[in-house]
């Protein structure tokens, strides 16, 4: 197996159309490319290094595992403990909280020097860069994708998403397009995180959108065949670098037409 340098990322990074001082999302999976020297740090680190100190780094740093056990997220505990759960799962903490299912870079990422956490419990990211303060201020429990949360931010930034070695189910932008349609099933549901309030532990209560992500490979399908997509390969991973907005926009329209 060829092992990967920094080099070889920052390569294929500018191949894929990366470029200094960029807002840039990124959802990556690191097992996906190979044997990296140095791991996670290594992708980071040619992250920043193509951005510059002009350029804003983010990703998705989602602790899901916060969430009630009605919704499913501790499907391997017994429902006779769902109360237990409630009563004794750990507070968000933005310092300390781990990710659930994020990868390793992003895990590594969310502690990384100078980055910034958001204060969503369940749905979290994490930004460094220019506009790390402005993207993950006030991240509202109802408001988790919508206009004014981080990914609706990044819209206002005109930023662009790069999927590293994973496809469209994992790209959290069309969210913001699924905020932004309109379709008959979409309605609101009621989630519950540990959260501190006034120094203590609390299991709280927020109405957000129900989130929807089962055609996500579709729209992502469907909008390559419409709009230039930059790609690169690094080792066995593909690079694939949109425009935010474009996807957004195509996604809204998409959605529109196609959800029940």
């Amino acid at each position: 197996m060829k092992t990967v340098t920094r080099s070889d990322l920052i390569a294929a990074l500018k191949e894929a159309g990366v470029r200094e001082g960029q807002v840039l999302m990124v959802h990556t999976s690191l097992s996906s490319i190979g044997y990296v020297s140095g791991g996670a740090q290594t992708v980071i680190e040619a992250l920043t290094a193509v951005l510059g100190t002009g350029g804003t780094l983010m990703m998705p740093t989602q602790s899901w595992k916060n969430l009630d056990p009605e919704t499913g997220v501790h499907w391997d505990a017994d429902p006779e403990d769902w109360q237990k759960i409630r009563d004794t799962w750990p507070a968000y903490d933005r310092d300390l909280t781990p990710t659930n299912t994020m990868g390793a870079v992003a895990e590594m990422f969310r502690s990384w020097p100078g980055t910034i956490r958001s204060g969503h419990p369940a749905r979290s990211v994490a930004a460094w860069g220019r506009h790390a303060e402005y993207l993950t201020a006030d991240h509202d429990l109802s408001n988790i994708f919508g206009d004014g949360s981080p990914i609706g931010r990044l819209y206002e930034l005109d930023a662009y998403v790069l999927l590293i070695g994973v496809g469209y189910d994992k790209n959290t932008s069309l969210h913001l397009a699924d905020e932004r349609a309109s379709y008959p099933s979409k309605h609101l549901c009621t989630e519950h995180s540990a959260v501190f309030e006034n120094g203590s532990r609390v299991w709280k209560a927020y109405d957000t959108l129900a989130v929807d992500g089962e055609d996500f490979c579709a729209i992502g399908a469907a909008f390559e065949a419409e709009h230039l997509v930059g790609r690169a390969m690094a080792a066995k991973a593909e690079l694939r670098l949109m425009r935010q907005r474009e996807l957004v926009d195509f996604a809204v329209e998409w959605i529109e037409k196609n959800r029940k």
